[in-house]
């Protein structure tokens, strides 16, 4: 079920009115006080073909999903829950950034919003305090590719159950002052739209170099996780060119590891 909130007009007006000039995300936006989940249902406009740049708001999600099928909270009026419907025209091989992208995006928009800028996690998670800020989700139906982002904004600790509480934080931990979901809402539908247009020109070293930035992984010992379970213990030295993570071992050789084959954690938590 979903349905139009009390009020939804009026956010969709605030982040439109927020919104600066853009090329293709944000043209039609649709806000839900309550979805599943904006991902979900930008695959089904996907497929009932809507244009590019759908953009899906929610002030809550009752079946949020974060990667490999993780359960994303979504609490009423705490978050920004969003999903972006784009159609690229570009081999699969050069959307495999994608989500690193997106989160040097959100990165963007938090320093614009906040004046504060998270790290990120390799792959693909902002992070502030040594806790997850954001999560990312990127899917492909047909020929569309829709890009899900939810940003804890307004939680407090007690907001998160436990199983995450000792890894998660929002805006509002981290800064210690309101943050509004519009502003976050407008300055991350401009970050990913310039991002997509340098997606489309092949044109990315700007943010590889962000993305080197702001990685806060480097340097630090980790943990590389396998979906088998197994568990190895390395240095990040690097992120290459496809921004994959190059990781010592303790033998001193290097390699290349890729988001679809393993996960990092820090030792002593979720980043440490």
């Amino acid at each position: 079920m979903v349905y139009t909130a009390k009020g939804g007009m009026a956010v969709k007006e605030e982040i439109q009115a927020l919104l600066g000039p853009t090329a293709v995300l944000g043209r039609n936006l649709l806000y839900f006080e309550e979805i599943r989940s904006t991902n979900t249902y930008a695959k089904e406009l996907a497929r009932e073909g809507a244009p590019e740049g759908t953009v899906v708001v929610a002030g809550c999600q009752t079946a949020g999903r974060g990667r490999m099928e993780r359960t994303f909270q979504s609490p009423k009026e705490k978050g920004l829950y969003l999903s972006a419907l784009l159609r690229p025209d570009l081999p699969p091989e050069r959307l495999l950034p994608v989500t690193a992208l997106a989160g040097v995006a959100l990165c963007e928009a938090v320093e614009k919003t906040c004046g504060v800028r998270p790290g990120l996690k390799w792959p693909n998670d902002p992070v502030m305090g040594g806790r997850k800020l954001s999560g990312i989700l990127t899917e492909m139906t047909g020929g569309a590719l829709v890009l899900g982002i939810g940003v804890n904004v307004s939680q407090s600790l007690e907001d998160f159950s436990p199983d995450v509480a000792s890894m998660a934080t929002s805006l509002v931990i981290e800064v210690g002052h309101p943050v509004s979901r519009a502003a976050l809402a407008a300055s991350l539908l401009e970050a990913l739209d310039r991002m997509y247009q340098a997606l489309l020109a092949g044109d990315l070293a700007a943010y590889l170099a962000s993305y080197r930035r702001d990685c806060v992984n480097l340097g630090r010992r980790v943990q590389l996780l396998s979906p088998d379970g197994g568990r190895e213990t390395v240095t990040a030295v690097g992120i290459d060119e496809a921004f994959g993570l190059v990781v010592r071992t303790d033998s001193g050789q290097e390699r290349t590891v890729c988001s679809g084959e393993v996960s990092v954690r820090g030792l002593y938590g979720y980043v440490e």
